[in-house]
């Protein structure tokens, strides 16, 4: 028997998504401690729903919890983000290409680099963006491979958002968004995923340079 997940309280998610976006847009920065009482204060509420919030959002890697210094928001290195993106470029083209090969609707892709196209800060950017990701790679056929890559959107948005903070790159992703949306469309699917690997194994080294190749994704 599969038991459902529990869902979270409306004022928990109310709070996460409101520090969630404060993160994506650095009001909340990069090694910035996450008091509860601070939190609670900041949006009315007990520390409860603060501490549940804090515990979701170290789950999908925004937050890091330590006995001895509390909640923070997780530092951005070229290190962090290699290892977030090195996994995506070693699944998420080979997801495309299967979406593609399977003749999946790509509407909500389309749709999602609309919203992000028509973005007033970088959080709703960063978060649009994401949905265009994955609505290429969620009908692969695969439900693991789509939970794989589910996994680790809250980390590369928070890697895009760190990035454009000094290097504000997003119309080259967003015209790469759209090439790789017009070869999908047209059905080209190793063209697609060769152009989606490109655009991932490209963003890191632009955003981080260093000696070394690493990978990376807008």
């Amino acid at each position: 028997m599969t038991l459902a997940p529990t869902p979270i309280p409306s004022r928990t998610q109310y709070v996460l998504e409101a520090i969630k976006h404060a993160i994506l847009t650095a009001q909340l920065r990069p090694g910035q401690a996450l008091v509860e009482t601070e939190l609670a204060a900041r949006y009315g509420v007990s520390k409860t729903p603060v501490r549940e919030a804090l515990k979701t959002l170290a789950g999908s890697g925004l937050v890091v919890m330590s006995q001895y210094k509390g909640a923070v928001v997780r530092l951005v290195d070229a290190t962090m983000a290699r290892e977030v993106y090195d996994v995506r470029l070693m699944l998420e083209p080979e997801a495309l290409r299967r979406s593609i090969t399977r003749s999946a609707s790509l509407d909500a892709a389309r749709e999602a680099l609309e919203r992000a196209d028509a973005a007033d800060d970088k959080a709703d950017r960063s978060l649009a963006n994401r949905e265009f990701h994955r609505a290429l790679y969620l009908p692969c056929g695969n439900p693991l491979l789509a939970r794989m890559l589910d996994e680790l959107r809250d980390q590369a948005a928070l890697v895009s958002t760190v990035a454009w903070a000094y290097l504000p790159t997003w119309e080259r992703e967003a015209a790469e968004h759209r090439e790789i949306l017009r070869l999908a469309l047209a059905g080209e699917a190793d063209a697609a995923a060769a152009s989606l690997h490109q655009h991932i194994a490209s963003f890191v080294h632009r955003a981080f340079p260093d000696d070394e190749a690493g990978g990376g994704a807008a």
